[in-house]
């Protein structure tokens, strides 16, 4: 993707936003007391089968909130969690989690290398796209566009997202886990497109560089 189609892309989604509920983080510590189980009392969570929260941008956290509570990203604990909130829950959560900082973690040596090249170069033989793009060259995400921040995330987590866009993607019959809430329509969403190209080497080093780029 060049720059000129990236600037497009950004745009588009930044107009395209729905307008939201101002957040109230005070508010929203509140009502993240239920999530703290899981995503950790300052929205780091204890380990990877539950994402970090902390630094997350509020539209986007929005958009998974309410993606959770529509049905149309699947996930057993967070439509239950979902089902209840209000917009303006919703956005008190997200300014509440914005607000905090993540810790981090820390990349296995033997894929910084790897993973460096994916996450800043991408692969230009198989065509998979630079996730610095989208995501910022230290995983800070886009929040006007609704891109999130990806840096210090758990490895185990972002592996298990990318697999399950890409299941999606390539509509591989029999995979556990699909995720489709970055689609519109009948078109492949951006992630199931990136995804859908990559390895499960590449999955693996890209994730542990994005746990690593948090420090």
């Amino acid at each position: 993707m060049n720059k000129l189609n990236f600037a497009v892309v950004v745009l588009a989604a930044a107009f395209s936003l729905p307008a939201m509920a101002a957040g109230d983080a005070a508010a929203g510590e509140k009502k993240a007391a239920v999530c703290a189980a899981c995503h950790g009392q300052d929205g780091n969570s204890p380990g990877g089968d539950f994402p970090s929260l902390a630094g997350q941008g509020e539209k986007y956290l929005i958009k998974q909130l309410q993606d959770y509570k529509s049905g149309a990203r699947k996930n057993g604990i967070m439509q239950g969690q979902a089902a209840g909130l209000s917009e303006q829950d919703m956005a008190d959560l997200a300014a509440f989690y914005a607000g905090k900082t993540i810790k981090g973690g820390s990349a296995k040596a033997e894929l910084v290398a790897k993973g460096e090249r994916l996450y800043r170069g991408g692969n230009a033989d198989s065509g998979v796209a630079a996730c610095a793009g989208c995501h910022g060259p230290a995983g800070q995400g886009i929040d006007a566009a609704g891109f999130p921040s990806l840096a210090g995330q758990h490895a185990s987590y972002t592996e298990a997202q990318l697999r399950a866009f890409r299941a999606a993607g390539r509509k591989d019959i029999g995979a556990p886990v699909y995720r489709v809430n970055d689609a519109d329509g009948d078109s492949l969403g951006m992630m199931q497109a990136v995804a859908a190209k990559m390895s499960d080497a590449e999955i693996q080093a890209v994730a542990s560089y994005i746990a690593g780029l948090g420090k």
